[in-house]
């Protein structure tokens, strides 16, 4: 599928890229064909390229190794995961703030240069001002617990991201949106959740990158975060039949969503295309 010409005219030039990950540049371990050379592309048009993941449990430094690792030239300031965006988001409402936190290490280590206070499981008699909860893997019932009465002892609740299924190989997991499920569904608290479809995540990315909404174009492939979260901010978004979306799936999908991207691609070269249509008028 390449990009309409009606799609390149509605678009302004961009300033810069916000970038999804899995599915857009990489499939887990696999590199999307063209990932490579449209990053060293855009870094050669001095067009910054950012890259904001929902994924809360890796360190930006991890984060960019992995990117570097295939093949995918990134630095660990240009990586925004939902877990900063919460810190930075907590930081600003609870500051100094007694936090429980449920989630993995880039969780864990964005809330401490946050400067969070992070309750211990042997802090039980400790109330905590905010509950923090993202995906944890190593979960426990007893954590669980804890989480819920803190909650309903008046804490104030918030997700890094609202995903309930993680895709892996032949398989899923139960994403952070299942944990946060099950703490919902216990005390009857919503969370303020962080990342995409929320705008938190894309409105901490745009500050990051010192840009506009209207100038700055979300690049992902599912409409339900990336196209949605990139609408929900005021930025162009354009969906890439790379991961999520199929030819035959993407406008069904679209509907579903309630999202509508201002272009659509069907790999990454025809991305490339685009830009070289916008950057030449």
């Amino acid at each position: 599928m390449k990009p309409t010409i009606e799609a390149a005219r509605q678009l302004l030039k961009p300033d810069a890229f916000l970038f999804d990950l899995d599915g857009t540049l990489y499939r887990g371990s696999e590199r999307i064909e063209g990932a490579d050379r449209l990053i060293e592309k855009l870094a050669r048009l001095r067009l910054p390229c950012w890259f904001v993941t929902n994924n809360s449990t890796r360190t930006p430094e991890e984060v960019a190794e992995h990117l570097r690792h295939l093949g995918i030239d990134a630095d660990k300031g240009r990586v925004v995961t939902s877990a900063m965006a919460a810190a930075y988001y907590v930081k600003n409402r609870y500051p100094n703030a007694d936090t429980f936190v449920i989630g993995e290490r880039g969780l864990h280590e964005a809330l401490r240069e946050a400067g969070m206070r992070i309750l211990q499981d042997r802090d039980d008699k400790a109330n905590a001002e905010i509950v923090v909860q993202g995906l944890d893997r190593n979960l426990t019932y007893e954590r669980l617990r804890l989480g819920i009465n803190h909650l309903l002892a008046g804490a104030s609740f918030v997700q890094t991201n609202p995903d309930r299924l993680l895709p892996m190989e032949g398989s899923f997991l139960p994403g952070a949106g299942t944990i946060g499920a099950a703490l919902e569904a216990a005390t009857g608290i919503k969370p303020v959740v962080i990342g995409k479809p929320s705008s938190i995540l894309m409105d901490y990315a745009l500050e990051l990158a010192g840009t506009s909404s209207e100038r700055t174009w979300v690049i992902g492939d599912n409409p339900h975060t990336d196209i949605a979260a990139g609408n929900n901010a005021g930025c162009p978004s354009i969906l890439v039949l790379t991961g999520y979306c199929s030819a035959d799936s993407w406008q069904r999908e679209c509907e579903s969503a309630g999202a509508s991207p201002h272009a659509v691609c069907g790999n990454l070269d025809d991305l490339e295309q685009l830009i070289d249509g916008i950057s030449a008028s």
